[in-house]
């Protein structure tokens, strides 16, 4: 992994494959500066490129997830060199939207913990992630109408099948705040813990122990489900079992579970 030691964002990859990626601009509740934009995005490609990566808990440091986009960036007029918008300079996202829809293309689940505040960015970036828990008292919103702004990093494609629709645009529309236990009500919280970051952890520990190729797997088949028709999604998915049936990590998946012992499986 190649990742610089800064002061926006830490990666740490325990012996279990469990990478632990988080936000440390606790001063300003981790706040989107232009830093941590580009910050994140190289957390994510680093991520990405890790050797025995099995699933990544994402969190931040001090007293909040992340705050949303840092008020100081407002008046920022932008560099004459930087893409407009509408250019997709990663895939199908640009820089913003790519901060949340990475953790989404990521190969391996994203477990997020969110506690204090999550407001604007960082709920679109929580909402990359594949599960989340929430502290009951956390503080969410869908705040860029505030601003006289819409959602824009790629909130509606991470929204998609979270949220019921006229709940989605009542929240979007008042940016009114919302705790832990109404996120779970609304479909943008997994769990409600006290202890957040514990239980993602918790999660990603089991989703490292089953078959990493099963579990990437599962991954690709779930991201396809939002778009793809019945015919492709039950070929793809009869194309992934095929890949990875009588496999060596199958077999062992099997054998582990008979006779009641950790699996161990090669690493992808």
């Amino acid at each position: 992994m190649t990742f610089p030691k800064n002061d926006r964002v830490s990666i740490e990859l325990g012996d279990d494959g469990v990478a632990q990626v988080r936000l440390t601009r606790p001063e300003k509740m981790n706040a989107l500066d232009p830093e941590m934009f580009e910050r994140i995005i190289q957390a994510g490609h680093a991520v990405h490129e890790m050797k025995g990566l099995r699933a990544v808990v994402l969190s931040g440091e001090g007293k909040s997830f992340c705050a949303g986009l840092d008020t100081s960036s407002f008046g920022r007029e932008p560099s004459p060199d930087e893409p407009a918008l509408t250019e997709r300079t990663y895939g199908d996202s640009n820089k913003f939207q790519q901060v949340a829809t990475q953790w989404r293309k990521l190969p391996v689940p994203v477990i997020c913990a969110i506690h204090g505040v999550c407001f604007g960015g960082g709920m679109q970036i929580a909402s990359g992630a594949d599960i989340r828990v929430a502290a009951p008292d956390a503080r969410m919103a869908i705040m860029e109408l505030k601003w006289g702004l819409v959602p824009d990093m790629g909130g509606y494609a991470l929204w998609r099948g979270l949220v019921r629709d006229d709940m989605l645009r009542e929240l979007v529309y008042t940016n009114r705040q919302f705790n832990g236990d109404e996120a779970l009500e609304y479909g943008l919280a997994t769990f409600v813990d006290s202890d957040p970051h514990a239980r993602a952890t918790a999660i990603a520990t089991e989703i490292a122990n089953r078959n990493p190729h099963a579990i990437r797997a599962a991954k690709r088949l779930h991201n396809k489900m939002a778009d793809a028709g019945n015919d492709t999604l039950l070929m793809e998915e009869s194309l992934e079992q095929h890949a990875i049936m009588r496999t060596k990590n199958q077999i062992e998946a099997v054998m582990a579970g008979m006779a009641k012992r950790a699996p161990n499986f090669d690493d992808v």
